[in-house]
């Protein structure tokens, strides 16, 4: 037997093991981490808010409310205060009781109970139900997630007569909780600013907060929240824009706001309220002339998306309850068969509200809610609701008939949707036969494009990428579905043709988004009046009968480009009005100087581009003013005496004067009277005293004979403080002569000047030569719109100064400037598009523009399809008169 060391054993013994570790992938118990206090949070935040875009930085906002709303569920609090500073962190201050400051002892370690509720996932006082007998943040996670996500986190407590600070950075303290001085307020401060690394979004969106403020304090009657803006201020007051939410009438107010502009069957909603086996129940409904049903359903101010028992309850109990008071009134003598419950919900709204304690809810998002309470809804809803249509058998008969009428229309309905059912989900079989489809099959991978006009279609199937594109062309406008019922929709060819070319169905039975045919639906309508309005009748639609493809990111708009500029092979694509200035003020302000006023101060290079910018915004916001005086004189001298530097560029006391008109009036009065004997009015009033807003005025009749009137409800208008902001920081370079030159160039920039119009002459013949059957289609394309070529801009050097009256004429004449030599072409349709163009500007994922339609306020989206294409035509003038003031290029 050898005694030497076995080298090939030993050798034999690292093979194996490293044979195992490359199977394992390096996969041991050294690989497995254990993520402490918050940072679980930071390293997947998406799992506890959502996402780290928009929808998760607000969710920051709603976890600390939702602590709030919770101490005033339990009678601590009655009012909250929500603040956005100008850095985007945010501020919610309450009145209730003030989180604990006491000592508890977790693990060993004995911290402040704030710190716990701060640092520690799933501590918190709801899980105790003697504390919180409702809650709407069970799983502890709200506020500690709120800590973890932010860098900066600082909390004040008012609680046992003094005032407790502490504070975080990332989730971590920064400092021990401090005992501050005595204080007799009550209540909890939170201050927080998201972390920058983690969201990608940095921006607060007031209109978002202020909905779900505003839903909270609807289910929360008798509840004051407040929301302030420092970023904005306030048109009228000059100070932060701030809102108050408070409705002593709850749901119903919330009913009566979502029934806004639509006719109603019944005055006043149906309201029940009651607590039966721990349970609260608040219902508010009420029926309109429309043909789709609005419903929300809340659990402890939770919005459940998806329903749930409490839901499922309610739908049980309204069906059995009208179909048993039909039967009462013996309404039902024409009718087969009962109703259905889709019958009984059309043109309904509600409101359904629940608040127990320990709600069980399908996921962290609690999207619907499990809790075991359809029993006692609905046993409540049959007696509250059956009691009411005993009493009142006019509105039980308007109800229950319009009813009917729904099940008369259902049989025909069915019918309808047989005919846009399809063979199958890929075989191609029963398409519309417009329909240009592509080759791919996975849904995600696909497109389909729904094309105003069969001219516009045919050219977005020229240059398309087969691959993953579908075209669908729509002749003319669609129907108006919020004015339509179902059978009358399903009978519309172009809807028809749209049911089947999507694949997912249509209808609560046969509505399947999983079976969608195409990721992206993209509408691309005519950037002019009527592409406006059949955009907004496909968003009808979507809205109206397919909200899940809404809801899951599927519809999109493309945003084809305004303009197009073009010299020799150089080409460029302008989205928007603002764009195409920005554009050519850049290339105008190349070596031109501006001199203004007497003292013939100069601008030249980056400050007059700068100053040709605000010039634009000026004269916008002067035009808007203009509509309203309909004299450019007049409005010019409203500016020139009315307008103040700093945050508040009108100011209410010059309006404002004890026993005479205040100065600046009887100064404007004196303008209008010069005005007046130039005979450019008929006559200009005495200043005129208001008692009731406590505030001068004068009045003027202009020549048309209309009465007009320079008072503080102009000044303080939107228009009229963007207005005169502006002039104040202007004010100076408006003063006129001005002219306008060219530095001289320096030879060798006059050489390199002829040098380039040399290469541009040159491409342009080389494509006259080479490309002559694309330069004949875009003489064609361009035959109807505004082309205007011009010297070259080597002609500039030298020139004699050019003058100039008005601020206007020196716009004009620099936009102008900026569109010498080059080809300036305005579209209003896409059918003035050749293919190659449509496909570079609005369908090359790599270079288009999208913009995905997102629905974040159910109750604010009702609102304004009601008022739009609905039937209420006062609301839909109101609508018109309040933003007539914000059109532009209006094709008549």
């Amino acid at each position: 037997m050898s005694t030497q060391p076995n080298d090939d054993l030993f050798q034999s013994k690292e093979t194996s093991s490293l044979t195992q570790e490359a199977h394992t992938g390096g996969y041991s118990a050294e690989n497995i981490t254990v993520l402490e206090g918050l940072a679980a949070v930071r390293l997947r935040p998406a799992m506890y808010i959502g996402s780290t875009g928009e929808q998760g930085l607000h969710h920051l906002v709603y976890e600390v409310v939702d602590n709030s709303v919770d101490e005033a569920l339990g009678g601590h609090a009655t009012k909250i205060e929500v603040i956005i500073h100008v850095d985007n962190s945010i501020t919610v201050i309450d009145d209730g009781r003030g989180i604990p400051v006491d000592n508890k002892t977790i693990n060993g370690v004995t911290m402040p109970a704030v710190q716990v509720v701060l640092t520690i996932l799933h501590a918190g006082g709801k899980f105790d139900a003697s504390n919180y007998k409702v809650s709407g943040g069970l799983h502890g996670v709200g506020v500690s997630c709120v800590n973890a996500l932010s860098e900066a986190f600082d909390v004040e407590i008012w609680r046992d007569g003094f005032a407790w600070e502490q504070d975080y950075a990332k989730g971590d303290p920064i400092s021990p909780l401090r005992k501050m001085g005595a204080s007799t307020r009550r209540g909890t401060k939170v201050h927080f600013l998201p972390d920058k690394s983690i969201f990608s979004v940095h921006e607060y969106n007031y209109d978002t907060l202020a909905n779900r403020l505003r839903q909270l304090a609807f289910l929360n009657k008798g509840i004051e929240i407040v929301l302030t803006d420092e970023r904005q201020t306030d048109v009228k007051t000059g100070e932060a824009k701030t809102q108050t939410f408070k409705y002593t009438g709850g749901i119903a107010e919330f009913i009566k706001l979502l029934n806004k502009g639509k006719a109603v069957l019944h005055e006043k909603p149906i309201y029940m309220e009651a607590e039966r086996n721990n349970v609260a129940m608040e219902i508010a409904l009420q029926y309109n002339d429309s043909y789709s049903e609005t419903v929300f359903t809340f659990a402890n101010n939770i919005n459940t998306i998806d329903g749930g028992t409490h839901l499922a309850g309610f739908k049980t109990a309204l069906t059995r309850t009208i179909n048993a008071a039909g039967q009462s009134l013996g309404l039902f003598k024409d009718v087969k068969e009962n109703l259905s419950g889709d019958d009984v919900r059309e043109g309904l709204t509600v409101v359904v509200s629940v608040k127990l304690s320990q709600p069980q809810f399908e996921g962290q998002t609690k999207g619907k809610l499990n809790s075991d309470i359809a029993g006692t809804v609905q046993a409540f809803v049959n007696e509250r609701l059956g009691g009411f249509l005993d009493q009142n058998p006019q509105v039980a008969k308007r109800i229950i008939n319009k009813a009917i009428d729904a099940a008369r229309a259902r049989e025909a309905a069915r019918k309808a949707r047989d005919l846009t059912r399809r063979k199958g989900a890929l075989d191609g079989g029963g398409l519309p036969g417009k329909l240009a489809d592509c080759s791919e099959r996975q849904p995600d991978r696909c497109e389909l494009y729904l094309v105003e006009g069969e001219s516009a279609g045919g050219t977005a199937k020229q240059g398309r990428d087969r691959k993953f594109q579908a075209i669908l062309p729509l002749k003319g406008k669609i129907l108006n579905v919020e004015k339509a019922r179902y059978d009358k929709m399903l009978g519309h060819e172009e809807i028809r043709a749209m049911i089947t070319a999507l694949g997912c169905g249509i209808g609560k039975e046969d509505f399947d988004a999983s079976k969608l045919r195409y990721g992206k639906l993209i509408l691309m309508t005519d950037a002019d009046v009527d592409g406006s309005h059949i955009r907004t009748l496909l968003l009808t639609f979507f809205f109206r009968h397919m909200t899940e493809l809404i809801l899951r990111g599927h519809v999109y708009i493309a945003q084809p480009p305004l303009f197009r500029i073009k010299k020799g092979k150089f080409e460029q694509y302008i989205k928007d009005e603002r764009e195409y200035v920005d554009v050519m003020v850049k290339r105008a302000s190349d070596g031109m100087i501006l001199t203004y006023g007497e003292g013939g101060a100069k601008l030249e290079g980056a400050a007059l581009t700068e100053f040709m910018i605000k010039l634009n915004d000026y004269l916008a916001f002067f035009d808007k003013v203009g509509k309203r005086l309909r004299n450019e004189r007049v409005t010019t001298d409203f500016m020139e005496l009315f307008a103040h530097e700093g945050a508040a560029p009108s100011r209410k006391e010059d309006f404002q004067g004890e026993g005479a008109a205040p100065a600046k009036l009887v100064e404007m009065k004196k303008r209008l009277d010069e005005m007046a004997r130039e005979f450019q009015f008929r006559a200009v009033g005495e200043p005129e005293f208001d008692e009731e807003h406590q505030t001068w005025s004068i009045s003027f009749t202009d020549a048309q004979g209309a009465s007009r009137k320079v008072d503080w409800a102009l000044a303080s208008t939107a228009e009229s403080r963007l207005l005169l902001a502006k002039y104040a920081q202007i004010r100076e370079q408006l003063q006129a002569p001005f002219l306008i030159s060219y530095a001289a160039k320096t030879p060798a920039q006059v050489t390199q000047a002829a040098i380039d119009d040399a290469d541009a002459d040159e491409a342009v013949q080389e494509e006259g030569v080479v490309d002559s059957i694309a330069a004949t289609a875009d003489a064609a394309q361009n035959a109807s719109a505004e082309v205007k070529p011009t010297a070259k801009r080597s002609s500039k050097v030298n020139q004699d100064p050019v003058e100039k009256k008005t601020p206007r004429e020196v716009f004009d004449y620099v936009i102008e400037q900026g569109r010498k030599e080059y080809q300036v072409q305005r579209y209003k349709g896409l059918g003035e598009m050749t293919a190659p163009q449509l496909w570079d500007t609005t369908m090359d994922p790599d270079h288009r523009t999208l913009v995905q339609v997102k629905l974040e306020d159910i109750a604010a989206t009702e609102e304004i399809f009601t008022t739009l294409m609905g039937e209420d035509v006062e609301s839909r003038r109101k609508f018109i008169e309040e933003n007539a003031l914000d059109v532009k290029n209006l094709d008549i």
